[in-house]
């Protein structure tokens, strides 16, 4: 049976349109940070270079390399970690050319360092990159969080933030950053803007 994290895993990738209380545990990611216009060429590119990364590791058994523990999976999302530069913090309106970001792609449990420069030098060989040498491994435990689920446009994510808001005000807890997560169940090269479904979620404590 392939691990597939919408059903094994629902609780941090299939909440509800309304927010609830989860703790992250730690976990793997290829990661590529940036700063700018998420509409940007750029950013595509990156976005581009973690998949090559991540499939490099999926198709490991195929190219002859079956890792140890390996177990057949669907991949993961795409996620983002967002956040503003200094100049945009002062601005009272979104900035998209200000906004600083941390884009990744989840790994299972089972990918080591070896496995890693396994699928870095698998694809500098088959579809070198210029963005490859930026990509970095490592592990992110966002622990305690409230999280929603968001359907629609990127530009309108205000709407459901203020209502994860005033839940935390409701329930006693507090945003500890000003910073954010998101995860694309959605390719926006496909779908609709309306019918876009994002996770948000930002790390909170009780008070």
């Amino acid at each position: 049976m392939k691990y597939e994290w919408r059903k094994q895993e629902k609780n941090l990738y299939v909440p509800k349109q309304k927010p609830e209380l989860i703790t992250v545990p730690k976990q793997k990611f290829f990661m590529i940070e940036g700063k700018g216009n998420p509409n940007s060429e750029e950013f595509a590119e990156k976005i581009g270079v973690l998949y090559s990364l991540a499939y490099a590791v999926r198709m490991m058994p195929k190219q002859g390399f079956t890792p140890e523990r390996y177990f057949e999976y669907t991949v993961y999302p795409l996620e983002g970690v967002w956040d503003l530069s200094a100049e945009g913090r002062k601005s009272e309106t979104l900035d998209k050319d200000e906004l600083v970001y941390s884009i990744m792609i989840r790994q299972p449990d089972f990918v080591t360092e070896t496995i890693v420069e396994r699928a870095f030098e698998h694809v500098r060989k088959k579809k070198p990159h210029p963005f490859l040498d930026d990509v970095s491994f490592d592990t992110m435990e966002d622990g305690l969080s409230l999280q929603m689920l968001h359907i629609g446009s990127y530009d309108d994510e205000s709407q459901s933030f203020k209502v994860m808001h005033e839940y935390a005000e409701k329930h006693q807890l507090e945003r500890t950053s000003l910073v954010h997560r998101e995860i694309y169940l959605s390719d926006f090269r496909k779908v609709a803007p309306e019918k876009l479904k994002t996770v948000l979620r930002f790390k909170v404590e009780s008070n």
